[in-house]
């Protein structure tokens, strides 16, 4: 996993995963069965990344003694930062683990008649203070890698974030994306569920799972 990007993290829950995985991939899975399985991959995606951010020891009491333990951040100094709109999906995870985190939004979206897919940046909005924030940048899918190098090209540039600070969540990988974020920004720790096969001629993951915003929000 090292060779296609220098901070790669695989998530730990590899049976709970696999289980769901199944189900999110099969294409005969409702909308709504889809939605299921999804929240409950997704929020093991999110306790993964968010333990992902720098922690401490600290010293508490259990009621049969005294234990060392580990802290992360403070959530107030994360920032979950969805790439609209399948990166919402992910988000409302993220939020059911820490509704203390701040969020922000950035909109873009590929060119489908574009053969490389290339994308547009449309908005973005950050909370106050998020160049001194842990970002956690959310999206369900990292295919071309187009999409998510421009989000952290948006954070770096117009918002003065340090990539090393961003910790990027999502549930699959293609091979071709994760090399284009190690040439870019090799910085940015990337922690996933699982890096599939390849990208076919369409641009999408192999063996992948379809569209994740189309099926999560029944589109």
């Amino acid at each position: 996993s090292s060779s296609l990007h220098p901070n790669l993290v695989i998530c730990q829950s590899t049976k709970a995963h696999s289980i769901l995985f199944t189900k999110l991939r099969d294409e005969n899975t409702s909308s709504e069965s889809f939605v299921r399985y999804g929240k409950r991959s997704m929020r093991l995606l999110a306790e993964d990344a968010l333990a992902e951010f720098p922690t401490k020891s600290v010293d508490i009491n259990t009621p049969c003694g005294p234990f060392q333990g580990v802290e992360g951040p403070d959530p107030t100094t994360i920032c979950a930062v969805s790439i609209v709109r399948s990166g919402d999906a992910l988000l409302e995870s993220v939020r059911d683990v820490e509704p203390a985190v701040r969020v922000g939004k950035i909109l873009i979206q590929r060119d489908e008649s574009d053969p490389e897919k290339r994308p547009t940046l449309f908005y973005s909005k950050m909370p106050p203070g998020v160049e001194k924030m842990n970002i956690l940048l959310c999206d369900p899918m990292l295919a071309t890698g187009g999409s998510a190098t421009m989000a952290i090209e948006t954070l770096v540039s117009k918002h003065n974030v340090d990539p090393a600070k961003i910790v990027f969540a999502n549930m699959i990988c293609a091979p071709e994306g994760l090399q284009c974020m190690a040439e870019k920004f090799p910085a940015v720790k990337i922690v996933t569920v699982v890096v599939d096969e390849k990208l076919n001629e369409s641009k999408f993951i192999v063996p992948g799972l379809g569209d994740y915003g189309d099926r999560f929000f029944n589109t």
